[in-house]
Parts: C-alpha cells; sequence; structure tokens
C-alpha cells in the first residue's frame, strides 16, 4: 500500500495541505496497471553488455529512500492481536483491526516508547504534542478503507544518520539527512497468482499483518549510488537492531526500502523525473536494482527520450536482474487526510523522552568510534559492528585482557572464529564453548611468544569445543576431571607446543639443520638465495613448529652468512 507523506527525497506540492503545516508531497496516485511483459522491460533497459556512452558521466542519480520499520511489540498498535510472524494466514485479526463499526482503537503505549527511541537513535527533533490522521485509499489489503498514520505533524522530523560508505565510493562517513519519522499501522498482505490457461488470476489476502506498528522514515534526496543506498539500508538496520525496537528482517517484510530515483545532469538543482523502486528483499538486491535504474534512466536520456519517463512505480525483478513497470503514476493523489476522530492527541514529556534515552544502549556510531580509539582497521570494525552479540563478545575479551591486544583480537575474532560459526547454522556467538576470557588467554599467549601463531591455529578448533574451560583451578589441577584443562597455557603446555625463544636454543637447532645439509649450505653462500625458503622450513621441521619465527629468521641469516 502507498505509505505516508514524503518530504524528503524529491518533494512534490500536493492541491492538499494539512492546517498549519508545510506543503508535504504525497505518494501515490491514481493506480493505471502496467503489463510486466518481457517485452517492456527490455525495451527501457540498457543494451546486455554495451558500455555506458562517455556522456553518461555528465549526469549523476538524486536518490532518497523511504523505510517501513516494524516495531516488534507483542501486539499490535490498536488492539491486542499477537503480531507474531508466520502463522495461519487470517488468525490474528479481531473487530478492531479489521475495521468492524463500532470498535474503537487504544493506542498502545509500547509502540510510543519504541518508535520515541527510535526517533532519538536517528537524532531526529521530536515533537511532543502530535496527532494521528486518517489516510483515506481503497485496496484489497486495507480492510479498513483507511490507514491510521501522521499526516502535518509527524513525531518526529529533521534527523541524521552518519553512514559508513563504500570505499568504492570514497569510503569514511557521510550524513544522510532524516526528513521525518511517524508512526502508523501496516495493511495486510496480498499474494498473487497470475492467470493459467483458461483460468483467471486471483489473489488471497492475509490479514494478520493489518493493524502491526509502523514507524516509516524518509531521507533527504542525499545518495548517490547503489552501493550507498545498500550502505544506509545497512546501517538503519543495525541501529534498529541496536535499540531493540525491530528485527530488520528484510526476508519477513518487517523492514521494507523503497527507493525514489532520478537522474539530472551535473550541477543542476532541479530534479529529474522521480521513479520509485519496490520490492528488493536484500540490501545486495537494493545495490543492483538502484544501478540498473540509474543506468535506464541515463541510457533514455542520451538516446533523446528523456520525455519517456514517468513518475512510475517500479518492481525489481531477481530472476531478469532489471525494474519492471508495476503502474504509472497520474497526478497526485489526494487521500482527503483528516485528524483521527477516534484517538486523542499524542503527547508525551520531557520526562518520558529522558527515560527512553536513558534507557538506550551504546549506538553503532558510537561502538564505532570507540573501537577506532583502540587502532582496530576499519574493515574488522564493520565485522565486529554489525552484530551486537559480536559487540558484547569483543568487549568481554577485552575485560580479561590488556587492551593492547585489541587489533590481534579482532583479526581473530573476525577471521578463523567467524569462519567457524558460519561453517554451521546452529552456530551462534553468545552460546558456542570459546569463553571471551579463553579467547583473550588465548591471543595474549600468542602475543608474548608463550606459543606461535601457527600452533594457535592448530589448538583453536578445540577451543572452539570447549576443551579449555576457562574456570579457575587450583595451581595443583591443570587439567579437570572430564578431560578439559583450565587455562589455555595448561593446554600448550600439556602438547608441547610452547614456542622456543631461547636464543641458545634456537641456534642449536639451526647449527643441526647446517650441519645436515652441507651441499645446499655450499650452494647458499655461493649465490644461490632460493635456498633461504628451504632452510627456514628445515629449522621450523627440526623444531617441531615451536621456534620463534623473527628470533630463528635472524639467526638463522647470521648463521647462513657465516657470521
Amino acid at each position: 500500500p502507498p505509505p505516508g507523506p514524503r518530504l524528503g527525497a524529491h518533494r512534490e506540492t500536493d492541491k492538499a495541505t494539512a492546517r498549519g503545516s508545510r506543503t508535504v508531497a504525497h505518494r501515490g496516485s491514481r493506480r493505471v496497471r502496467a503489463a510486466p511483459t518481457r517485452a517492456s522491460a527490455a525495451e527501457a533497459a540498457p543494451e546486455a553488455g554495451a558500455e555506458a556512452p562517455d556522456k553518461a558521466t555528465e549526469y549523476e542519480a538524486v536518490i532518497g529512500i523511504e523505510t517501513h520499520v516494524q516495531i516488534n511489540t507483542n501486539t499490535k498498535a490498536f488492539c491486542k492481536c499477537s503480531t507474531t510472524y508466520g502463522n495461519e494466514p487470517n488468525t490474528q485479526t479481531c473487530p478492531v483491526c479489521m475495521g468492524f463499526p463500532g470498535t474503537l482503537p487504544v493506542l498502545n503505549g509500547g509502540v510510543v516508547r519504541k518508535a520515541v527511541t527510535l526517533g532519538i537513535g536517528l537524532n531526529c527533533s521530536l515533537r511532543n504534542a502530535s496527532k494521528f490522521d486518517r489516510k483515506q485509499y481503497f485496496y484489497p489489503d486495507l480492510p479498513k478503507g483507511y490507514q491510521i498514520s501522521q499526516f502535518d505533524e509527524p513525531y518526529g522530523e529533521h534527523g541524521f544518520v552518519d553512514v559508513v560508505m563504500p570505499v568504492e565510493d570514497g569510503g569514511g562517513e557521510r550524513r544522510v539527512g532524516i526528513t521525518r519519522a511517524h508512526m502508523e499501522e501496516d495493511a495486510g498482505k496480498l499474494t498473487h497468482f497470475p492467470a493459467k490457461g483458461g483460468k483467471p488470476g486471483y489473489a488471497l489476502a492475509d490479514y494478520n499483518r493489518a493493524g502491526v506498528a509502523l514507524v516509516e522514515i524518509v531521507t533527504e534526496p542525499d545518495l548517490r549510488t547503489g552501493r550507498e543506498v545498500a550502505a544506509y539500508g545497512a546501517e538503519l538496520r543495525r541501529l534498529v537492531r541496536y535499540l531493540d525496537v525491530g528485527d530488520g528482517n528484510l526476508s519477513e517484510g518487517s523492514m521494507r526500502c523503497d527507493v525514489n530515483v532520478s537522474v539530472r545532469p551535473k550541477g543542476r538543482e532541479e530534479f529529474g523525473t522521480k521513479v520509485e523502486v519496490k520490492n528488493m528483499n536484500s540490501f545486495n538486491a537494493m545495490s543492483r536494482a538502484v544501478d540498473f535504474e540509474v543506468a535506464r534512466q541515463t541510457e533514455m536520456i542520451l538516446k533523446g527520450r528523456e520525455h519517456e519517463i514517468v513518475q512510475e512505480t517500479r518492481t525489481w525483478d531477481e530472476a531478469r536482474q532489471c525494474t519492471v513497470s508495476m503502474r504509472k503514476k497520474e497526478g497526485l493523489a489526494d487521500y482527503r487526510y483528516f485528524p483521527e476522530p477516534d484517538l486523542p492527541p499524542l503527547e508525551f514529556s520531557e520526562a518520558f523522552v529522558s527515560q527512553c534515552r536513558a534507557a538506550m544502549p551504546e549506538l553503532p556510531s558510537e561502538v564505532r568510534l570507540r573501537y577506532r580509539g583502540l587502532g582496530l582497521p576499519a574493515g574488522d570494525i564493520q565485522v565486529l559492528v554489525e552484530d551486537t552479540e559480536m559487540v558484547k563478545y569483543f568487549d568481554a575479551c577485552l575485560e580479561h585482557g590488556d587492551k593492547t591486544i585489541a587489533k590481534p583480537l579482532a583479526n581473530w575474532l573476525t577471521g578463523d572464529v567467524t569462519a567457524w560459526l558460519k561453517s554451521d547454522a546452529g552456530n551462534a556467538i553468545a552460546s558456542m564453548p570459546l569463553r571471551p576470557s579463553v579467547l583473550a588467554e588465548f591471543v595474549g599467549l600468542i602475543e608474548t611468544g608463550v606459543m606461535s601463531g601457527k600452533a594457535g591455529k592448530d589448538i583453536l578448533p578445540d577451543l572452539l569445543r570447549g576443551v579449555v574451560s576457562g574456570e579457575d583451578l587450583s595451581e595443583s589441577e591443570s587439567e579437570d576431571s572430564d578431560g578439559s584443562f583450565a587455562t589455555v597455557r595448561a593446554l600448550v603446555e600439556e602438547r608441547g607446543l610452547t614456542q622456543i625463544s631461547d636464543p641458545d636454543a634456537i641456534g642449536a637447532i639451526v647449527d643441526a639443520v647446517l650441519a645436515a645439509n652441507p651441499d645446499q649450505l655450499a650452494q647458499f653462500r655461493a649465490g644461490k638465495d632460493k635456498l633461504k625458503g628451504f632452510f627456514v622450513g628445515a629449522v621450523l621441521k627440526e623444531s617441531g613448529g615451536r621456534a620463534n619465527p623473527a628470533l630463528a629468521n635472524e639467526i638463522l641469516m647470521r648463521k647462513l652468512k657465516g657470521e
């Protein structure tokens, strides 16, 4: 269903204005179905394999996003029906959310708390007194014939999100403006079945979702590429998950992004004709859909067909990797907004806002800033910050070790440990047997030279299975009764994996290797430098892989040169 009013991405002027409001853009319009035929899609699509003309670089895309975030309360926005996903169709409905005559909506207080928390996270200016409005339109997935939304008085506006941009687009952070955030209720879900043979097509309606609380977030038209769009979407989902206001699951529709795309010559202030792209169920699909749409519009402009770019809604066809026209928009729709007569004004105090703010956790941008202070590489930071459980685990490791291990700890956690987590869907960082204290000790032993990185890779699988308990045992007990070890050091010593860092001991190993290979030694001293690798391998083998690599290499080179 058409979402609420839009101020940000591509402003438009509507004939209808609300009392005392500034001009607000309306989405929508009368819908004219356009058949998504292969011919019509191919006609407007860029030619496969064709290189973009040089003149294409003279144009730029202007992109804004409207995102609907489902709020994860147990019950719907205005009734007590469950919001559980995946139950049998039409089993979570009641007279209120189905719009029966004589019923009255009652606002869910949990929705307001979570919406305000999200507004704070979006750095919005909050409106302490606002109202709900009825947005009138008729569509099979809207049982009431109207949607309870917010029109001219959104509860939050003029915010921003700092987004880490892809390296391909210059990297760094960019501030994306948030025009508004408003509360509303979701519509039902239609499942379409196409015509087959002589049987006509039809659609089935599931109203379990009707009435579920949403926050619609509208950006300013600050984005320029598909990668930037995907980066913004990923950052917004992180924020939603960190704040625990929703699960941000694109595949289940609990976070849905509609992208508005236009193309204009660089340097021109006026926007081109806006096209809306919908139905993208991953950030990767969003990136590809936007890039395709930008290329399609740019090619039409270069071919003198700019007049054929019309305001419309297009859907992303994943199978064919192209956008396809869904419906044209002829003029602007008049949704006949008026204040919702069955709900009182929405008011919340500064004390309430302060309570919401005080209960908020550390946000993704704040975690990134803290990790930069530890000297972590940008790539490792992004992997860590993606998951709140990963952040908790990493921080717990640092509590058990010196902060000087932060960089190697991040390397092990985002590398080998993450690979193990991905190897089985049942693996989860919050429940894995490898305790933070154990991983901290493991990394510390490698960094202090007690064992080598190679030995670390050898024993890590055992640590992931919980061979080291990490529990405090008496000094006389290095091994528990069940075969597990109290510390990583105890395991390393038991298996004879402690690294040899004594110069005299390593010197003796090198002497033995040189004595056993006189011919190779003579060839090396005669100028065959490639034999250095042979001797390095021989020393490591002689030491059982336990020789300190840096020290062994230094002593080996000195003795190879006869010093």
